[in-house]
């Protein structure tokens, strides 16, 4: 026969608690203590239970939640275009149902501590950015009503893009264009995302023989600036630039502009996620587009309509808008 579902009782049973101090714990309530809570959650870990979401919907007075995960800064989740968008398409994907949206950015060190708490009390699932791959994978475990924005261990489901055939793309045209000394600001190690990109300029500049001129950073507008700089002392003869993204990009042409480089005569660009700051830059700036909120939507419908399996995954193209930044 096949094992009964754990219920709240059998937990509180088990715990040797009420039903309600379960589910103050579960709905991270006050009224129970820190020492009671971590047990309780002991028990839920071992027994393997899952709230019911339509119950906890109806006892909240609440319809079911989306948990967005996002691990950075809170200042440059508010600065952000791609988080921005992420958040627009679950909210376009989401509009007319019941279901909430239900935003936690956090840093790394805390981020643990909070998917334990998500995953004793998911509902219609949780969607997950720059979360390290072993925290994913080990909340995959508990929770399968899971997707990444990009991929991150093996089986885990994620929507993504086609990174490295939009990185490859941006290195060929500038290429085409006559550059011949492309630098790049890669974003940080360990980034699926950036990784992808890494992979298709490293193809890009073999294929055309041209010289492997890259740093790293962190995907922002104030790395890009540093790493522009670095790049102006270390290997100042260079002609353009592929950006990781278009945060990097805008901080690369105020070092350009600041050294007295010129876009395009000196010095080329092009960007990475083809966000309004491309289209409103001076000049307009070259990105590769990916759709960030189809990707979020995408991801969103599929946790709705319980779609999601093991190795599930969503890739979008990635295509090249060109502008007055790569002119010839």
């Amino acid at each position: 026969m096949a094992q009964r579902r754990p219920t709240l009782a059998d937990v509180a049973a088990q715990a040797g608690v009420s039903k309600a101090a379960v589910s103050r714990v579960i709905n991270d309530a006050p009224g129970v203590s820190a020492r009671t809570r971590e047990h309780v959650r002991q028990v839920i870990t071992h027994l393997g239970y899952r709230p019911d979401p339509v119950a906890r919907a109806l006892a909240s007075g609440h319809g079911e939640v989306v948990e967005l995960v996002i691990v950075d800064e809170t200042s440059v989740f508010g600065t952000s275009p791609y988080y921005g968008r992420v958040t627009a398409g679950i909210l376009q994907e989401l509009a007319g149902s019941n279901a909430q949206l239900r935003v936690h950015v956090v840093d790394e060190p805390n981020t643990a501590a909070l998917l334990d708490r998500i995953a004793a009390s998911v509902s219609v699932g949780v969607l997950l950015i720059n979360v390290p791959p072993a925290l994913a994978g080990a909340f995959y475990r508990r929770c399968d009503r899971v997707v990444t924005m990009g991929p991150t261990v093996p089986g885990l489901p994620f929507v993504g893009c086609e990174n490295a055939e939009g990185a490859y793309a941006a290195v060929r045209h500038l290429h085409e264009t006559g550059r011949r000394r492309i630098a790049a600001l890669h974003g940080p190690d360990g980034n699926s995302c950036a990784e992808g990109r890494r992979e298709g300029y490293r193809r890009a500049v073999k294929d055309f023989d041209l010289p492997d001129i890259a740093v790293t950073g962190r995907f922002g507008r104030e790395s890009g600036y540093e790493l522009t700089r670095r790049l102006l002392a270390e290997n100042p003869d260079f002609d353009a630039i592929f950006a990781g993204c278009d945060l990097l990009a805008t901080g690369a042409m105020q070092a350009l502009s600041d050294a007295g480089r010129r876009i395009p005569q000196d010095v080329a660009i092009v960007g990475f996620d083809d966000s309004v700051i491309a289209a409103c830059a001076n000049p307009p700036m070259s990105s590769v587009h990916q759709p960030v909120e189809q990707m979020a939507a995408a991801a969103t419908r599929a946790l709705v309509n319980r779609q999601i399996a093991q190795h599930w995954r969503c890739v979008f193209p990635a295509q090249l808008q060109i502008r007055q930044s790569t002119a010839p």
